[in-house]
């Protein structure tokens, strides 16, 4: 049976391709779906519709994650961490950490877009790369520096408050 696809279907089409299926696929899923009309006339001019306003789509959120990916691109964040003397994480930084220094920076993107083959554990520069679509990508430098001035404080230790009160008169 002859169909008009009507939206992209995985393995078997694109929107506006005319394609040949076995009948029980076209009147069991296909056609009650909307992926797909009967290919006449009338149906052949409304895909052509849809399909423009699909690539003017398409074309406008492929130059929106152009964009992100020129703003992020050749950015350095730093990420504070615990680490002992030989530079080894006490935990590990990943795609979450990355991108909340991004954020920081209002730099927002999604922890997906990041690319780890492995969390980052150890203190050192490093080259990150970040995925927004098959082929826009950025590359961002992190530095993963100890955290200073953090010294752990002995329970007796505890910083003294100091209560003051003055006297407001009543009124």
């Amino acid at each position: 049976m002859k169909v008009l696809l009507r939206k992209n279907v995985t393995n078997v089409g694109k929107i506006g391709d005319l394609i040949e299926v076995k009948p029980g696929y076209a009147r069991n899923y296909l056609l009650p779906q909307g992926f797909a009309y009967e290919p006449t006339a009338a149906n052949i001019k409304q895909v052509e519709r849809e399909k423009l306003k699909y690539l003017q789509e398409l074309a406008r959120q492929r130059a929106e994650i152009q964009a992100r990916a020129a703003l992020v691109n050749g950015k350095e964040v730093t990420i504070s961490a615990r680490a002992n003397e030989e530079g080894q994480l006490y935990g590990s930084v990943g795609p979450a950490q990355i991108v909340a220094a991004l954020a920081e920076q209002n730099c927002f993107i999604e922890a997906e877009n990041v690319v780890l083959d492995e969390p980052i554990r150890k203190l050192d520069k490093y080259t990150v790369a970040l995925k927004f679509a098959e082929d826009v990508t950025a590359a961002i430098s992190v530095w993963v520096v100890p955290i200073h001035g953090e010294e752990p404080q002995a329970p007796d230790e505890a910083p003294a408050e100091t209560t003051e009160t003055t006297d407001v008169p009543n009124e």
